[in-house]
């Protein structure tokens, strides 16, 4: 970067929340911003209750855009709100008094990038998570068909499906959160001809070495010393949390356990209907697995939950549902040496920060055998391994569990020295940092934005298409 002076960087992303992606943008602007850019982050949704802690104290530099569109409309029309929630974001960065950035880094959302390039004349970088159009009818399987859907909503989603492509293939540079997720995009975005980079979403690795402080109310809250597994998802069906429940259990009658304990933590969002079903049906089951529970909140959270009702353990839990914990918290949690392995339920993950967390802080990992965690977790040979990759089956996770909690002090401490090493070398915010910034660099070197009136107004009409038509002829249907 010495050729370069410092960068004037914006950040879009569309719901600044507790999430992977939204700690991946977090600890992306503290990076750059440690090499000596400048950074600034444009948002439709940010609630200082149901957000990470740098956004909210003065760390980063953080602009809300409160948007007139709602996120959805009866809990129908999500995607083409997102979009519009997209669009008027620009009106605030495209006006003539909005400040000049040499380059701009758009995630989730690609509405944005031709209106940023053609009409800011800046340079554009994507990083793509996956693509909306793979996710649209469930979670996707590679390599297996996808669900046959209705006429109709094949006439919903052709607007939005093109969309996405035609304006994910308008950035200047594209990024990919992992190996996986590029060579699926490519697959499927079959316009898209640039080679697409694989930046590994990294982690501060300093915030998991930090004191815990465990006179912090929040802290006390979790603590126990009870042998804990540890589950960090946001509460959203595909995350498949149900899945740690059920070994967990299985677990328990093999080895005929009392004095263990699962903590299910992620973010949780009343607002979102999914987020509200999950916890339900992690509550109804759990129950039907004759385990006792409680449902907490951070003793510091400033806007209450409401809690669902039920015969909850107050004391000493089998399982502890953890909403929106804390920062702190989750350090605490790994950090604990009554922890004994993180399990990464979701299959098919994109990348997954969750089995990265849990590496840098020495703890095994059983994951799912697909998707990212096949790229950041290791399963074998036993000298080189970091974790368990598994099917998600629930006695074959019980299996591995029997395995992890059978592995001597010797074998637990090699394992979590090789975890530690690895993380820090592939996957630490210094890492990713620089990747990013190579790409930012890549596209501000590529100079003015040559005028493509003619382009332009044909994603305008593309939009039409999309937020005009698109409700006249379609079903209400989720995203």
């Amino acid at each position: 970067m010495s050729e370069l002076r410092p960068l004037k960087v914006a950040f879009i992303h569309p719901d600044l929340g507790i999430g992977g992606a939204e700690r991946l943008v977090v600890d992306a602007a503290l990076g750059l911003q440690e090499r000596g850019h400048s950074v600034d982050i444009y948002t439709s949704h940010h609630d200082p209750n149901h957000c990470f802690e740098e956004t909210k104290d003065g760390t980063l530099r953080v602009h809300h855009v409160i948007s007139p569109f709602p996120r959805s409309l009866r809990s129908k029309f999500h995607i083409l709100f997102a979009h519009a929630r997209q669009l008027h974001l620009m009106t605030r960065l495209l006006s003539p008094f909005a400040p000049e950035y040499d380059v701009y880094f758009v995630d989730q959302l690609s509405t944005c990038i031709p209106l940023l390039q053609h009409v800011g004349n800046t340079r554009v970088v994507f990083y793509c998570h996956f693509p909306d159009k793979l996710l649209a009818n469930g979670a996707f399987v590679e390599g297996e068909n996808r669900e046959q859907i209705s006429l109709l909503k094949r006439i919903y989603r052709f607007p939005m499906d093109w969309l996405e492509e035609t304006t994910t293939r308008q950035a200047d540079v594209i990024i990919a959160n992992s190996k996986f997720t590029a060579r699926v995009t490519k697959s499927y975005f079959k316009s898209i001809t640039q080679s697409l980079r694989v930046v590994y979403p990294g982690i501060n690795v300093l915030a998991y070495e930090s004191t815990v402080d465990h006179n912090d109310p929040d802290n006390v809250a979790i603590f126990s010393v009870k042998p804990t597994l540890v589950s960090l998802n946001r509460f959203e069906r595909k995350k498949n949390a149900a899945l740690a429940v059920r070994a967990f259990a299985s677990l328990k009658s093999k080895l005929a356990l009392k004095a263990f304990r699962l903590v299910l933590a992620g973010g949780y969002d009343p607002r979102l209907d999914d987020n509200l079903l999950t916890l339900d049906s992690l509550l109804h089951l759990t129950k039907s697995l004759s385990l006792t529970y409680n449902v907490i909140t951070p003793p510091s959270s400033q806007k209450p939950i409401k809690i669902p009702p039920g015969n909850m353990t107050p004391n000493d839990p089998d399982v502890l549902f953890l909403l929106n914990f804390t920062t702190s918290q989750r350090t605490a949690l790994l950090s604990s040496p009554s922890t004994v392995a993180l399990l990464y339920t979701p299959a098919n993950e994109h990348f997954g920060i969750g089995p990265v967390e849990a590496m840098v802080c020495g703890v095994p990992v059983l994951a799912c055998n697909s998707g990212g965690p096949t790229e950041s977790v290791l399963d074998g040979p036993p000298e080189e391994r970091t974790g368990w990759l598994r099917p998600p089956d629930t006695e074959v996770w019980a299996e591995a569990l029997v395995e992890i909690v059978s592995m001597s002090l010797s074998e637990r401490q090699a394992l979590s020295d090789r975890a530690k090493a690895r993380a820090r070398d592939l996957f630490s915010m210094d890492a990713m940092a620089s990747g990013i910034e190579d790409a930012l660099v890549e596209a501000v070197r590529m100079g003015d934005v040559p005028h493509m009136m003619w382009n332009m107004w044909m994603m305008i009409f593309g939009f039409v298409i999309a937020y005009i038509l698109g409700p006249l002829v379609l079903p209400s249907q989720k995203r």
